[in-house]
């Protein structure tokens, strides 16, 4: 990944992250923006969150933020001077989840010695 892409990543990372912070959307959990991966093109977003909770909770955190993806998008175009402003689209940051897993079954495996 180029370094334009990077800090372009992290600009679009660091509104994002702010304006979901002021959402005040109920069905909106405990949530974090965890990392943005935009086309080269600029015209979409990948942005990965991760939401502490059941999985209804994630599953209103999801409708939430592709509710409030409009206002996100014109927060983006307002404060970064991009030739295009994103569509984001939203998706469950696996990894964060993955990590917990492999980390209980090490504390499994660690008491069975």
């Amino acid at each position: 990944m180029s370094d334009r892409m990077r800090k372009i990543n992290s600009s679009v990372h660091h509104v994002i992250a702010n304006e979901v912070e002021e959402l005040k959307d109920p069905r909106l959990g405990f949530v974090t923006i965890t990392g943005v991966d935009t086309a080269p093109n600029l015209r979409t977003a990948r942005v990965f969150y991760s939401v502490i909770g059941p999985p209804e909770q994630q599953a209103s955190t999801q409708a939430a933020l592709d509710s409030a993806a409009p206002r996100l998008s014109r927060a983006i175009g307002s404060s970064i001077r991009m030739k295009y402003t994103p569509t984001l689209r939203f998706e469950v940051d696996e990894a964060i989840e993955y990590g917990v897993r492999i980390s209980q079954k090490l504390r499994e495996l660690d008491e069975e010695e």
